[in-house]
């Protein structure tokens, strides 16, 4: 019986284990990126302060001062009955089926700040920076005596 000849392959360079450490760990951060997300759509939060309205959320989560929020044009909204609010298009943040949240520019084209998980009890903050904030609460209109309770002191 003969024996087989082998002729061993070229290992390859460390350049192609590099790009494949660093394939990994993108899809690594993805991954930790959408759990985060995913989280965070669960337990998002907003506190009133006397410094100012803190959302706590995502990776859109900020303060806003009580000076900023224009307390007289805030109101409770149901989408369904108020289209020219409803976000129209995601300028940076996350839009998934029953929740969206950052930057969104309405049908009425203005930009607002947005974590919407249910349209129909949202408080609606406009706000002197240039942008409102739509917020899904299961109670907003409590939300907006909270800001005038601060406000007022």
């Amino acid at each position: 019986m003969k024996m087989a000849e082998v002729f061993p392959i070229i290992p390859a360079s460390a350049k192609s284990l590099w790009l494949l450490g660093g394939v990994c760990l993108l899809l690594m951060l993805i991954l930790g990126a959408l759990a985060y997300t995913a989280y965070s759509s669960r337990n998002a939060r907003v506190e009133v302060s006397p410094e100012g309205l803190h959302i706590v959320g995502d990776f859109w989560g900020r303060a806003i001062s009580l000076q900023s929020i224009d307390l007289d044009g805030a109101r409770v909204l149901d989408l369904a009955n108020s289209p020219d609010f409803r976000p129209r298009r995601r300028t940076f943040g996350t839009g998934l089926p029953g929740y969206a949240s950052g930057w969104f520019r309405l049908r009425n084209g203005e930009k607002a700040l947005v974590y919407l998980t249910d349209t129909t009890r949202v408080a609606y903050l406009p706000t002197s920076e240039g942008y409102s904030v739509l917020l899904s609460l299961a109670q907003p209109d409590r939300l907006l005596e909270a800001l005038a309770r601060q406000i007022r002191r």
